[in-house]
């Protein structure tokens, strides 16, 4: 199933945890480390219409506070903000045609099979 795209931290036990559900299943996702190679403005508006998701829900608060993005952030501003400090975005995120999950739990991405 090359259909399938995780957006993927090596250093997350989460992201390693859903990589390993997925090729146990006999799924040989395409990994995008999302820190080396950032999802463009574009792309993670994409990746938000398919998880049906406001660019909030996939924010991890610590990191953007770190990053120094303003908490009242939303819409187009944050999505720049969270495609420029990927940290920020909530992993790992999977894939499939027009549709995607947050692997929290890892679990919840078996539906997209």
């Amino acid at each position: 199933m090359s259909d399938v795209t995780i957006y993927h931290n090596p250093r997350c036990s989460k992201s390693r945890e859903t990589l390993e559900l997925l090729r146990s299943r006999g799924v040989e996702p395409t990994v995008v480390e999302y820190l080396k190679t950032p999802p463009t403005a574009a792309e993670l508006s994409a990746i938000l219409a398919k998880l049906g998701k406001g660019p909030r829900d996939i924010t991890r608060a610590k990191e953007a506070a770190e990053a120094g993005i303003a908490k009242d952030l939303d819409g187009e501003a944050l999505v720049a903000a969270l495609s420029a400090n990927p940290a920020a975005i909530e992993r790992p995120i999977v894939v499939k045609g027009d549709r995607a999950r947050v692997g929290r739990p890892p679990e919840s991405v078996l539906d997209l099979l």
